[in-house]
């Protein structure tokens, strides 16, 4: 299912510790409505502005899967709310455009030894809180 143009439900449920473990990874009908305002507010304008692809490392969990990754209980991946996402000039490249842009976001975590950003969107409270690990 195409959630915009350069982003597919698939990629937000793809999970290899699903896989593995044999566990569907669907979200129900609140989650698939939080991962559109993921793409729709934050993620598809975002790739726009930065011009390369990102690719959705991990985008949503159930609370099975979540628990196997080692996820907090209150992920925001379980929300339907977050995604680890990757590109190629890199997790540092990725904050600043998106610092720029003024898109709103609750929470964008760079982990520079994995080389992803962490994103998250909710609708109506976004912090726009940065870290760093």
């Amino acid at each position: 299912m195409k959630l915009s143009p350069n982003f597919t439900l698939d990629e937000f449920t793809h999970s290899q510790m699903a896989i593995e473990w044999g566990i569907l990874n669907e979200p129900d009908a609140e989650q698939r409505e939080a991962i559109g305002q993921l793409v729709d507010h934050l993620l598809q304008p975002l790739r726009e502005r930065i011009g390369e692809a990102i690719a959705i490392t991990s985008g949503f969990r159930n609370q099975e899967v979540n628990r196997l990754v080692g996820g907090v209980p209150t992920s925001q991946h379980t929300k339907g709310e977050a995604a680890d996402c990757y590109c190629a000039s890199g997790p540092e490249q990725l904050l600043q455009v998106l610092l720029e842009s003024g898109l709103p976001f609750d929470q964008a975590i760079v982990y520079r030894r994995k080389r992803f950003l962490h994103l998250s969107y909710r609708q109506g409270r976004c912090r726009k809180m940065v870290l760093y690990k």
